[in-house]
């Protein structure tokens, strides 16, 4: 027997129960967000307007009206737990729907306000801390003569970035949410997936910046995902809220996963 035919034997014969029947599958939703509150961590960054206004906070309960209707049991955040062995994301803990009208993370915003709409008590927190090498790409694109192309090549999201700032005065938050989770060409360019690719043409030999970075990015992806597995129990209903950056490793490692079915957010998310 080959190797992938015994490590897939392997697979099937842990996850069946006493009765020789598979569990459950495990649902997950990846619901690619851009950042509501603006922390400016990453290579661009949208500038977004609070979404503590009346106007943006009825638009934010027909997303979570929406989202519930996928019935999840549990919601995970981009935040990474204080406490390492539980996973339990302490902030909802503490959270009141005040906090509301005050606080324009997303994790509030959205995953706080889905979880306390939907009566899920199981909110984790599954972020990993992780390098992002990006000073290694540019230094070598300097030392190359490549500086011009390597921005060049981050132009393109900050494009995007620009484009998506401007759009929001006519867009609603569901809308916003849309964009982020296309499956075009369009929302994988915005999610900085192409990107990430391209950057693998920055390097030579044994100095390769440009895959040291996708290998950095790749693994950080990887440990939220593994965070995941921790956690999830089978015939779970997961919403995973994280930066629309993540989403493509995600989903890959959710739809790579057996036992676990990745759910589309499209077919939750409000039209207008």
């Amino acid at each position: 027997m080959g190797i992938a035919l015994m490590m897939a034997a392997a697979v099937a014969q842990v996850g069946a129960d006493a009765k020789g029947q598979a569990p459950a599958p495990v649902e997950v939703m990846v619901l690619g967000s851009y950042h509501m509150d603006n922390p400016g961590r990453d290579l661009t960054n949208a500038r977004i307007d609070p979404v503590t206004t009346p106007e943006r906070q009825k638009e934010l309960e027909a997303v979570a009206e929406g989202l519930a209707r996928f019935r999840p049991t549990a919601v995970a955040v981009e935040r990474v737990a204080s406490d390492q062995q539980s996973l339990v994301d302490q902030g909802f803990a503490r959270f009141t729907p005040a906090e509301l009208l005050r606080n324009n993370d997303e994790r509030v915003q959205v995953g706080y306000r889905l979880a306390k709409r939907a009566g899920v008590t199981r909110v984790y927190a599954v972020d990993a801390d992780g390098d992002f090498p990006f000073e290694g790409v540019q230094a070598w694109a300097a030392a190359n003569g490549r500086k011009a192309e390597l921005d060049r090549e981050m132009a393109k999201p900050a494009a995007l970035t620009e484009r998506f700032t401007a759009g929001q005065k006519n867009r609603s938050v569901a809308q916003m949410l849309r964009t982020n989770n296309l499956q075009t060409r369009d929302g994988a360019e915005l999610s900085q997936g192409n990107s990430y690719y391209q950057l693998l043409r920055f390097g030579q030999g044994k100095d390769q910046p440009g895959a040291k970075l996708n290998a950095a990015w790749y693994e950080r992806n990887a440990v939220i995902f593994a965070n995941l597995l921790r956690v999830a129990k089978p015939g779970d209903r997961i919403l995973m809220l994280y930066g629309g950056g993540h989403a493509y490793w995600l989903r890959h490692f959710v739809g790579a996963m057996p036992g676990y079915r990745l759910v589309d957010p499209e077919r939750y998310l409000p039209a207008k």
